[in-house]
């Protein structure tokens, strides 16, 4: 499962740069960098990162998202797509394919939105698990429905589960197969650790100095 961190700031990609498969950024996360261009933004994390980086258009109708696309493809072959699953997104999702550029469609909220945007060639899919709990609806069974469609359906799109809350979200998209999961620092960090390694190893450290000082008695 591919690991992608949801951020814009560089010195937190630099950071985790081990760990991660790629990055997902959005308008909000570009927005919040002070100074910088969203071009400026993407080049700088794709000399960082060498895996896929998401940028999300912010353009409404199919021909202006078509050119900001391909616009957005230009910085860096790294650079995926980002389009809103919407009948204009779709549309553009298609059309970006079939010039080989990779898209990202975001904002997934339905398997008939996951279908289509496979149906128009997409290279990644969000569905949004947060969110979808936030309205009282199961976000991680949507994860589990839409792998197991395209694994009947020999569908090459990969299942990128979005809007990870928490630690048990990371676990689960992952026993379910999704493809890929983006999640932010928060999150990411939570991974590294557990309470019983951090008493563990305290209680390792003080054997070592209590046998240390008896050797030196």
């Amino acid at each position: 499962m591919e690991i992608f961190l949801d951020t814009a700031d560089i010195n937190v990609i630099k950071k985790y740069k081990n760990f991660i498969d790629g990055v997902t950024t959005n308008p909000s996360l570009i927005a919040a960098i002070n100074g910088s261009t969203t071009y400026k933004i993407i080049e700088e994390i794709c000399d960082v990162i060498s895996g896929p980086i998401s940028v999300e258009v912010i353009s409404n109708t199919v021909d202006e998202m078509f050119v900001e696309g391909k616009e957005l493809a230009k910085i860096h072959s790294n650079v995926c797509v980002k389009l809103p699953c919407t009948f204009e997104g779709l549309q553009v999702c298609k059309q970006l394919s079939q010039k080989g550029i990779s898209t990202n469609l975001t904002l997934c909220f339905s398997s008939t939105q996951a279908l289509l945007a496979a149906k128009c060639g997409a290279t990644y899919v969000s569905p949004f698990i947060g969110r979808i709990d936030d309205i009282g609806q199961d976000g991680m069974g949507l994860i589990d429905e839409i792998v197991n469609i395209y694994d009947v359906q020999k569908i090459e799109t990969k299942v990128l589960a979005a809007s990870i809350r928490n630690v048990n979200h990371v676990i689960q998209a992952a026993y379910i197969g999704a493809d890929a999961i983006t999640l932010p620092e928060k999150v990411l960090s939570q991974c590294f650790y557990h309470p019983l390694t951090k008493s563990g190893l305290k209680k390792f450290m003080q054997d070592w100095n209590n046998k240390d000082q008896k050797d030196n008695s």
